[in-house]
This record gives structure tokens, C-alpha cells and sequence, in this order.
């Protein structure tokens, strides 16, 4: 075992905070599987219920691992996998079987999609009562551009974070990551846990939406109350922040470092450690906004100070004098630094690894016991726990031969 390998556990964490919680992950991509793999991982029980083609993820590659794209392995760790074809009556039959003692149930059909099929959320909810109907979509089911679908990159140019992200004068530029997915996931996971809450007092479940057109339009701070204040529009500044100066990347004379200085306390130590503590005495860079008017020229007399440091090492002495700062670090750097396994977010399940939960509950810890299921793994798993004949759906039930040997990892 590697000195961070995670020991691996039951499916069912009887010391998880989820624990006993009945979770349908119908839904496919990033943002609804990255929402199940949250509950999953404290302890939910959740059941990953793919098309017959299979989660579009699992192509999403190179690299593979036993037919599946690292891009699916990222969002579906702590799951079982089952196969249903919800195209036909029966496969819908059997869906309903499986809602029936379901806490939640997360999907993200096309809009229209569920409704078509009978099973649209008036009628979940007045079947299943104490269900949580969890939705997550492009931008939602009504308005100007209800039902229309959408991907993150999409949504980030649609939404106004292309057009703040960049060098300054450049073009617009998604960011490097699918923020747009993982923050609607993320705040699919919160809405879930709310009235999950919510029904501990009423006995009722409800629907829970999430876009990814609302969590887009929610991630523009600052530059959302920039412009409700100025009437400003935001233009790409690269590096720099909008409200904050210095908060950039700096030269330094190796590497560079990422300053993040937020008060004039942490500026006069960041002068007072590169050796010039003139700096934080000239008048132009008196405060905040003096030093925000004068960017370009504070840049301009930090970095030839500290163009006599080496990046790495200035960065660990600024941020132990309590500068918030930071060396600019590549992929397999951030794996491989000692704080990044002190907090467990490097995870190994015999030759899966994944990334760590940041969520940390200190009396009941998140659990990592099983890696991304193979297609259709558990079908005959799941089915007959819950008193299902799987011959009696084999019709609906891709993959089921495949899933009589259940191998957990």
C-alpha cells in the first residue's frame, strides 16, 4: 500500500454523514455525476443508472482505464453502475421500482424529455411524495432560452466569464477548467442537502433545480457589483485583479510567484521582506486604490527587487510572514507536494486514483470504498437487494450478463 492509499471499505459507511441515504444518479456528463460522487462520498448509497450506450464520459478520452476515460473515473468514484434503457415502458416500469424507496433522485434529461415519458416532476412528486427531485440543466425548462441544452464552455462564453478571462487587450478565453460544471454540481449537492433538511420537519420531498446558465451568472464576482455600482463593463485584465493591486503574477529571478495582498498590513511586510521597505512609504501606494491607480509603476519597483530572489524560496518566506502568495506550480507539482497528501486529496482504491473530497467532517470523515463501476456492474446487485427479478427486465437491462460477478476494487 502507498503511504496515501485509502483503505478500502463496504459500500454501506455506517459512520458517514449520508449514511442511509437512497441516491438514483440518472444523470450523465459532469455536473449531476459530479453531485453524486459528493453524496457518495459521505456515505449516500448512490446507484449510477446509465443509457445502454453508456455515460458519453467514458469516451471522453485518451487515457483509459478498463474501457472507461480518466474524464468518467474523475466523477463517479463510491457509485454502483447499472444499465437501464428508459426508452421502453419497461425499462420506466423499472425505474419506478428503484424510486420507490429512493431518497434522491438526480437526472439531467433533456427538458421535456421526463415529462414526455409520464414521469415528469408533479407526477414524481404525487407518487413519491418524500422524494427529492434533483434537475440539473443547460438553462433551465422556461424563459427565452428554456430547454435549450448547454456545456460549460458554452455557458462561460454566454454568461460573461469568456469576456473577463485573459490577458489584458487579448481575446476572450474559457477558463482552463470546467468551472461552470463543477460549481453547478456542487451547488446541486447544496440544494439536495437543504431539503433533504427541510423534509426532516415537512415529511415532503421537492423538486431541486440547478442551471448551468444561474451557477455561470452567480460566479461573476467581483465584476457583477463592479458594474451594478459603476456601470462599468469588465474587460480581461490577465493576472490582475480588478479591485485588488498587488494581486498578480510577479517576476521574480527564477520563477514567478502569484502576490495576493488584500490590506496595507500584508503590503508593508511584503516591502519590508524583498528588502524594500521604501516602497510601502511612497505616496502613490499609500492604500489600496493608490496602489490599484498606480499599478503598473508598483509592478514596475517590486519586481526589480525581486529579481534578486529565487521564486520558490521567496514565496515560502512571504507566505510565513503572513503574505498571502504563492509559487506558480504545474499539475504534477501540486500532486506531488507533501500538503496536497496531508490532506488526503490524492486518493488510491487498489490501481484507481482520484481526487480527495475538501469537504472534512471530524466526527464522520468522508470514505472512499470502491472506484468507478464498470458499465452496468451492479445491475443484478442492485436489483435483487431491492426484490427485483432482473430476468423479469433483461429486455431493458444491457450489460446484465456482464454484471452477475461483481469484483469491487
Amino acid at each position: 500500500m502507498r503511504d496515501h492509499e485509502t483503505t478500502t471499505e463496504t459500500p454501506m459507511q455506517p459512520h458517514s454523514s449520508l449514511s442511509g441515504l437512497r441516491v438514483i444518479d440518472a444523470s450523465r456528463v459532469l455536473g449531476g455525476p459530479y453531485c453524486g460522487q459528493i453524496l457518495a462520498d459521505h456515505g449516500a448509497d448512490v446507484i449510477k443508472l446509465e443509457p445502454p450506450a453508456g455515460d458519453e464520459t467514458r469516451g471522453w478520452g485518451p487515457p483509459f482505464r478498463d474501457g472507461a476515460a480518466s474524464y468518467f473515473h474523475g466523477l463517479n468514484r463510491n457509485k454502483r453502475g447499472i444499465s437501464v434503457d428508459l426508452s421502453q415502458e419497461a425499462g420506466r416500469e423499472l425505474l419506478l421500482e428503484l424510486l420507490a424507496d429512493a431518497d434522491v433522485f438526480i437526472e439531467n434529461f433533456k427538458t421535456g424529455t421526463l415529462e414526455r415519458w409520464g414521469l415528469g416532476t408533479d407526477e414524481l412528486q404525487a407518487r413519491f411524495p418524500r422524494l427529492i427531485h434533483a434537475r440539473v440543466s443547460g438553462f433551465g425548462a422556461d424563459g427565452p432560452m428554456g430547454g435549450l441544452p448547454g456545456y460549460d464552455a458554452a455557458i462561460q462564453a454566454v454568461c460573461g466569464i469568456m469576456s473577463v478571462n485573459g490577458e489584458a487587450g487579448g481575446t476572450p478565453l474559457r477558463a482552463g477548467l470546467p468551472v461552470v460544471d463543477m460549481v453547478t454540481g456542487l451547488n446541486a449537492a447544496l440544494g439536495i442537502c437543504m431539503a433533504l433538511h427541510e423534509r426532516n420537519g415537512s415529511g415532503k420531498g421537492q423538486f431541486v433545480e440547478t442551471t448551468l446558465y444561474d451557477c455561470g451568472v452567480s460566479l461573476l464576482h467581483p465584476h457583477l457589483p463592479n458594474y451594478y455600482m459603476s456601470g462599468k463593463v469588465a474587460q480581461p485584465t490577465g493576472n490582475a485583479h480588478p479591485n485588488i493591486c498587488p494581486y498578480d503574477t510577479y517576476a521574480t529571478g527564477s520563477d514567478p510567484i502569484f502576490l495576493a495582498v488584500g490590506n496595507n498590513r500584508q503590503f508593508v511586510k511584503l516591502c519590508q521582506t524583498v528588502g524594500a521597505p521604501e516602497i510601502a512609504d511612497d505616496p502613490r501606494f499609500a492604500s489600496n486604490a493608490d496602489r490599484l491607480a498606480h499599478a503598473a509603476a508598483l509592478k514596475k519597483a517590486l519586481e526589480k527587487e525581486m529579481s534578486a530572489h529565487d521564486g520558490e524560496t521567496l514565496a515560502q518566506t512571504l507566505i510565513r510572514a503572513g503574505v498571502p502568495c504563492g509559487a506558480v506550480r504545474s499539475i504534477d507539482q501540486v500532486v506531488d507536494d507533501p500538503h496536497t497528501r496531508h490532506r488526503e486529496m490524492v486518493v488510491d482504491i487498489g490501481a484507481y486514483r482520484g481526487t480527495g473530497s475538501p469537504v472534512k467532517l471530524s466526527r464522520t470523515p468522508v470514505r472512499y470504498h470502491s472506484a468507478p463501476p464498470r458499465f452496468a456492474q451492479h445491475t443484478a446487485e442492485v436489483l435483487t437487494e431491492r426484490g427485483i427479478d432482473p430476468e423479469r427486465f433483461r429486455s431493458v437491462l444491457p450489460g446484465l450478463s456482464d454484471s452477475r460477478t461483481t469484483e469491487e476494487v
